[in-house]
């Protein structure tokens, strides 16, 4: 492990009250884990957007399975996908809604390309990509 250097910071006192009761919600014991956490959160986003970057992402996806054929047209473009599409979840939310979540792996640029061509398939009412380092 490094050595830790001491940083001051300069912050407004109705921020900094949020800001703790934030940490407190989130179980953080002081602010310096938290400060951490938040600075890592910051620089993995930042190297995830390098389209050549390698990822991993969670990719949530709503749909009404009534639609005519979304389910098979869903299926077979994870198929087209399956060295990105590592595994898949599906849940019954109601008797009309599913969820899938989907968990890909590859460059930042396809896994993003994946999950836009997903999302943007018609009947599908909701989807979210989340990304982060894949080491």
């Amino acid at each position: 492990m490094s050595e830790l250097c001491r940083i001051g910071v300069a912050i407004d006192g109705q921020l900094l009250k949020k800001f703790d009761r934030l940490n407190q919600r989130r179980g953080y014991s002081n602010r310096s884990e938290a400060f951490r956490d938040l600075i890592r959160d910051a620089l993995i986003q930042e190297s995830t957007t390098a389209p050549d970057a390698r990822v991993v992402g969670a990719l949530t996806l709503v749909y009404d399975h009534h639609v005519r054929l979304l389910a098979e047209k869903l299926t077979e473009m994870q198929h087209e996908h399956y060295a990105e599409i590592v595994s898949t979840l599906h849940v019954h939310l109601d008797h009309h809604h599913c969820l899938e979540v989907l968990v890909l792996r590859g460059k930042s640029a396809e896994v993003r390309k994946i999950a836009d061509r997903l999302m943007a398939t018609k009947g599908v009412q909701h989807g979210r990509l989340t990304v982060t380092a894949a080491g």
